[in-house]
């Protein structure tokens, strides 16, 4: 199975940046070859632009006037002006890309461009909601969770057929959202209408990456809209049981990503779904327990972590660098990019970017770039391209003490991946502040046949081990402080 290795980029700010870079305009139809070649460079299978969609006039209005987000466009960007608020990408009017940006035309040539180069482009799918610009909101109002009376967490809606109360979206644990209107999964003409938008989308792209996905349960829409009129005959299946095979009938290897919580991921794992967002081990990673993060993917069935997405970083979350040092942060990005999966990083966290830009906004403030942090993801990154890691067999391997009362083993994350042949490569990560050590039994046939050298390929240093040794004892490993290790072991000659 592929693992794929995803780039986010924030397609609006993005494009301005190339902008004000370039002097000209930068749409879909024109991005520098630069951009194309950076992505190859570093290895990336797949790139997602996130916020391609058109949003209207009532919800950018909307990010414009909120007063929360005007503090922080004030902070981040002061002197900003209306123009550089795009509202929220995620409130979306209509599934075709703004002219400004190149239009759909432009953003075909911007596939075909990454696709002849051999990646692949991931857009956002939008399950739950629309913005309340969107046409059906008007023209087809039968689609939304509705009140038979104005009550909280409602908006007026004039219709061919009158006022309706429709249900800003949300999700069962915190307030509506006020710029999107709530789908009806309860209804089959709804999930028809969203099966077919789909289709469209996925016409358009090599995979789409499902906005919390997990609120299309059926459980869950129970459990949220109960207060709201329901439908006796609503469709029992799941809507990914039945929309997921559909695409990929007409898309062979088209890829679906979930942003899924909850404890929630192994489940829509097992409606199709082939990679769910990996919170947890996020959260261990960010808040430093290590201890947490090894046995989590250590205790995960291996299935499962191959269809998890891997990141320490995404538009939602706040910037790693802001959190975590430069050698912790290399060594939390390590982390990720060696377990099976897919792994994604985020645009600007390659640079240790420290700002949080809300989404609403299409420009960022200018960030200096950390030479540190760079430094240590392009050594990493190049490091593992011409590995088997990512391409081949995965095992995650259980560190054992190295010594009696030694419980510095439990800060290690230790991945073996091997292709054909005998060469395999091991990646080491310790995630304490000190050194630790460990031994590691290696899952290789025929170990003790070979003496193997091993070589760092992010420190440069070789050794060379005796398979024997290496087959009755294990390997030894005495790491630094948030040490990144990636071991090539060939036979020794």
């Amino acid at each position: 199975m592929e693992h794929p290795l995803l780039y986010q980029i924030n397609s609006r700010c993005w494009l301005r940046s190339l902008s004000d870079q370039t002097g000209r305009a930068v749409t879909f139809a024109n991005v520098p070859d630069s951009e194309f070649e950076q992505w190859q460079r570093l290895g990336f299978t797949h790139i997602w632009l996130m916020g391609v969609w058109a949003t209207g006039a009532r919800a950018r209005q909307q990010a414009i006037d909120e007063p929360n987000l005007r503090s922080a466009y004030d902070w981040m960007i002061p002197g900003w002006s209306e123009k550089d608020v795009g509202g929220s990408p995620y409130s979306i009017a209509d599934y075709s890309v703004p002219q400004a940006m190149g239009g759909d035309a432009g953003l075909k040539h911007f596939r075909a461009r990454l696709n002849g180069l051999g990646m692949k482009l991931v857009l956002d799918f939008v399950p739950n909601h629309v913005g309340f610009d969107h046409p059906w909101v008007a023209q087809r109002p039968e689609l939304f969770v509705q009140s038979a009376t104005r009550i909280e967490g409602t908006f007026a809606q004039q219709t061919s057929s009158g006022t309706k109360w429709i249900a800003n979206a949300k999700d069962p644990y915190f307030p509506p959202w006020s710029d999107v209107a709530q789908l009806d999964y309860r209804r089959a003409a709804t999930r028809d209408a969203m099966k077919s938008l789909l289709l469209s989308v996925a016409s358009r792209c090599d995979g789409v990456r499902c906005d919390m996905a997990m609120l299309l349960l059926n459980d869950v829409i129970a459990r949220t809209w109960s207060h709201l009129p329901t439908v006796p005959d609503a469709p029992e299946g799941e809507f990914w049981t039945d929309a997921i095979p559909a695409v990929k009938r007409a898309n062979p290897g088209f890829l679906f990503m979930a942003e899924v919580y909850w404890g929630l991921e192994g489940h829509l794992q097992s409606l199709g779904f082939d990679f769910t967002y990996d919170k947890s081990l996020y959260d261990d990673l960010i808040w430093r327990n290590h201890s947490w993060a090894q046995r989590r993917v250590l205790e995960s069935p291996i299935e499962y972590v191959t269809h998890s997405v891997h990141f320490v970083e995404n538009h939602d979350e706040p910037r790693v660098a802001e959190k975590l040092s430069p050698a912790e942060n290399c060594a939390a990005a390590l982390t990720i990019l060696a377990l099976p999966g897919m792994r994604m990083l985020h645009e600007g966290q390659l640079t240790g970017a420290k700002i949080k830009v809300p989404v609403q906004l299409s420009r960022r403030p200018v960030e200096e770039v950390n030479r540190e942090v760079l430094d240590g993801y392009e050594a990493i990154l190049f490091a593992l391209e011409p590995t088997s890691v990512g391409k081949g067999r995965a095992s995650i391997l259980r560190p054992r003490a190295a010594w009696a009362d030694n419980p510095t083993g439990l800060n290690f994350i230790v991945v073996q991946w091997q292709t054909k042949g005998p060469d395999f490569d091991l990646v080491v990560v310790n995630l304490a502040p000190h050194p630790s050590q460990c031994y590691v039994t290696l899952d290789i046939q025929e170990l003790a046949s070979h003496d193997w050298t091993m070589n760092d390929l992010i420190g440069g240093e070789m050794y060379v081990r005796s398979g024997n040794e290496l087959n009755l004892d294990g390997l030894y490993l005495d790491a630094k402080a948030h040490a990144t290790h990636v071991f090539h072991f060939s036979p020794a000659r």
